[in-house]
């Protein structure tokens, strides 16, 4: 991603992901921040998608359409902070391919696990991808502020086939 793709990136994060609002900062922040982390899905119209992803601290979650300032010294997880694919850019696999790339990417970094907040309808393709829910109270009320159906979900990279 460059800044370049942000316009295009901004209208799908608009189109995708309408209740989760982030201003261009966000995602310019994040590709400054960690640039082999944010990506673009190129389709036949153009940008068909995107994710935004970067070092982190396990069991901290990003508050939404906020800056980071930096990205932590002790970071111990490789957070996906967002993946949206446009209707058209969905069902071919895509979305499964990226989470390969980003789990081989964090391995090649040093890290064992990936972490990520489920909104909406999408736990169920994230527990696909080999993430399961973590509960903590702590985790809970910060999650609230996404909304009810929120959850954090962790995906151990130590000795999974998925990116061996």
């Amino acid at each position: 991603m460059t800044a370049a793709d942000l316009p295009a990136v901004m209208a799908v994060a608009a189109e995708v992901h309408p209740d989760y609002p982030e201003s261009e900062a966000v995602f310019a922040e994040r590709c400054a921040l960690h640039p082999a982390g944010c990506l673009v899905l190129e389709s036949g119209e153009g940008v068909g998608g995107y994710v935004l992803s970067h070092p982190w601290r396990l069991g901290q979650v990003p508050a939404l359409d906020s800056l980071l300032g930096a990205l932590p010294d002790e970071a111990d997880a490789y957070y996906i902070h967002d993946l949206a694919l446009l209707p058209g850019a969905r069902g071919g696999g895509a979305a499964s391919a990226g989470v390969d790339q980003l789990a081989a990417h964090a391995r090649v970094s040093g890290f064992a696990r990936m972490a990520l907040v489920a909104v909406g309808s999408s736990a169920g393709f994230w527990r696909r991808q080999g993430f399961r829910e973590a509960h903590d109270e702590a985790l809970a009320r910060k999650l609230a502020s996404y909304d009810s159906a929120a959850r954090y979900m962790v995906r151990d990279l130590k000795d999974d086939w998925r990116t061996a």
